[in-house]
């Protein structure tokens, strides 16, 4: 028996039970976001005719955020945002325990991952709301263009290019984050986010979810979204 398998099956022993620590929704929240940030920035950057592509992609993360503001309060356990954003004060006590091996393991966000979260969730509202807004100088417009002056749209328009670095920098952050937790700290983040459980030393409450509040999430969302941009 090799080395590997000595520590998966020390792991398996310490860590015997799988909790639900991500519903699917949230799940599902996680994977579209990713796909249409990538969407975004890759038709965003060839401009042309792919800004037409770009616009739709900016509408559905308008539209995921808005569900994910609502699945803050209404979603499982452990994708509400009172359970994960904690004070400064937890946040300095768990980054001083970051390079111990004692670090604390959390079922759910961490409190600097909480925090994580809530910086990205900011950074991309910014960049819808700016979006909306914004013109190239050619032949693309938010769908609320009209509702300001060309200055302030072209304000809004700078802000918008300026916050892409600052999203770029959260997602290597975020990557970073997660790597160094796989490799260093041996604890993967990715699998339970795919699975939605977590390996766990005793029996913990799952994360739970009413269908129906998924429906009226997602139906409040997209309505919000359609008044707006059409």
């Amino acid at each position: 028996m090799n080395s590997h398998e000595n520590t998966q099956k020390e792991s398996d022993s310490a860590y015997p039970h799988r909790v639900r620590i991500w519903d699917l929704p949230t799940r599902v929240f996680h994977w579209l976001i990713v796909i249409f940030v990538v969407i975004s920035f890759a038709t965003g950057m060839v401009g042309g005719n792919w800004m037409s592509y770009h616009l739709k992609s900016g509408f559905i993360i308008f539209t995921l955020l808005l569900f994910r503001l609502i699945w803050g309060f209404w979603g499982g356990r452990y994708s509400r945002f009172i359970s994960f954003v904690r004070g400064p004060a937890a946040v300095m006590g768990y980054a001083k325990t970051l390079f111990r091996k004692d670090t604390p393991k959390i079922l759910g966000h961490n409190p600097m991952g909480g925090w994580s979260v809530m910086a990205m969730l900011a950074a991309l509202a910014v960049q819808v709301g700016t979006g909306l807004f914004a013109n190239d100088d050619i032949a693309t417009q938010g769908p609320l263009y009209g509702w300001v002056s060309k200055a302030t749209s072209d304000w809004l328009t700078g802000i918008h290019v300026f916050n892409k670095g600052v999203i770029i920098f959260l997602i290597a952050l975020h990557i970073s984050a997660v790597l160094f937790y796989l490799l260093i700290k041996h604890d993967n983040l990715v699998v339970p986010m795919v699975t939605g459980l977590r390996p766990w030393r005793e029996p913990a409450p799952s994360s739970n979810y009413k269908i129906w509040r998924v429906v009226l999430a997602a139906a409040f969302s997209i309505t919000v979204v359609y008044w707006v941009v059409l």
